[in-house]
């Protein structure tokens, strides 16, 4: 038997929750888990092992454990209801592998958490360590570069339009080179990744969009994936950013900021044009973010003339395959180059992205939390 133990201190469901667990939630959560095992087991494993039984458990010290003996994978109440599905899914990739190494290479004499397991999990992006949930990690390195770029975006934050625009520019070229040092110098790097924003059941061209900025100029790969709601039943679509804990705390905070400006700027266009309808919204969202899409690519350019140029991160490209061995690229409607989306374009070419100076209630302590732009 092999386990996957954590602070479940740290999941928050109450034992009122815990207890309120109907027989029908119960059933669907174990379905919609099995479904996971299912299509993990054809992407990442080759279909190679049979079907367990899978379980829910009160355990207050562990998060999951495949038992070999039981052919049962069991996972921790609290950690289903009380933590995000994505976190669900990597424990119970964990115990996958421990079933992997058991039932496929049938390997004997080693520790649970042995050299056949870790060359397993290495081999396909999936957390290891015995202890905790999963976690890409911080590295004092990351935390100073990040904590300049934060003062950089502070900077941004002036009312001198020129002074701005430089603040942005230099934190930009700030985490160009830190990346380009770190994919050329050789040395081993902790990727992870991250599920950004709340789940929706279609994705609009706008947040499309704001994926292919993520991916084009803040070092990370990205993503749509469907995750499951064990509190209401349902299923949706997710951004996923994969990347180094650096690159994903500025990914986090880019996307945070892009939506909410560009919603902003939407109001602010309505009202000046005496606009009542939302008729023209999505048009207006998709040129923002391909305005800024525009005015990032003319900084790359300018960037590039100095000697700076990103050719992308191939320790990164072999992390996100590892992790999505198979992914369906999906093609999508183009939005016709209307008055509102030539509007949003304009407005788009303008946004300067900065971290507001005093932090937002429940952004305390963070470097580069979900701000708004003001």
């Amino acid at each position: 038997m092999s386990d996957l133990r954590g602070r479940l201190g740290t999941v928050n469901a109450s034992n009122d929750d815990i207890g309120a667990l109907s027989a029908e939630f119960e059933t669907a959560c174990v379905r919609a888990l099995l479904d996971e095992w299912k299509t993990l087991n054809a992407s990442h494993f080759r279909r190679r092992m049979r079907p367990p039984m899978i379980a829910l458990e009160d355990s207050e010290t562990r998060l999951g454990c495949w038992s070999g003996r039981e052919r049962t994978i069991r996972m921790a109440r609290r950690l289903v209801l009380g933590r995000p599905w994505r976190v669900v899914v990597e424990v119970l990739k964990h115990e996958m592998a421990h079933q992997y190494v058991d039932e496929v290479l049938r390997i004997q004499g080693e520790a649970a958490h042995g050299e056949s397991f870790r060359r397993l999990c290495a081999e396909l992006a999936i957390d290891a360590r015995a202890t905790g949930l999963p976690d890409a990690g911080g590295e004092a390195e990351q935390d100073r570069v990040l904590g300049r770029v934060a003062k950089l975006l502070a900077l941004a934050q002036s009312p001198n339009l020129h002074e701005a625009e430089l603040a942005m520019q230099e934190a930009q070229r700030l985490m160009l080179r830190y990346n380009l040092d770190a994919a050329t110098a050789g040395t081993r790097r902790a990727f992870g990744f991250r599920q950004l924003g709340t789940p929706t059941g279609r994705v609009q061209a706008p947040e499309r969009m704001l994926g292919a900025i993520l991916c084009t100029h803040f070092f990370v790969e990205a993503i749509w994936v469907t995750v499951y709601e064990p509190r209401l039943g349902t299923r949706g679509s997710v951004l996923e950013v994969s990347g180094t804990e650096a690159n994903l705390a500025l990914a986090e905070y880019v996307h945070g900021f892009l939506l909410h400006t560009s919603e902003r700027l939407w109001r602010e266009h309505k009202r000046q044009h005496g606009i009542r309808s939302d008729r023209a919204r999505r048009s207006f969202l998709v040129g923002v973010m391909r305005g800024f899409l525009d005015k990032l690519g003319a900084d790359r350019t300018v960037q590039q003339a100095e000697g700076l140029v990103w050719v992308g991160d191939r320790d990164l490209r072999r992390y996100y395959d590892a992790r999505y061995p198979r992914r369906q690229s999906v093609s999508h409607s183009r939005i016709s180059s209307t008055g509102a989306y030539r509007d949003g374009q304009s407005a788009g070419r303008g946004i300067v992205l900065h971290k507001p100076i005093t932090p937002h209630a429940g952004n305390q302590g963070r470097l580069l939390g979900a701000g708004a732009g003001r």
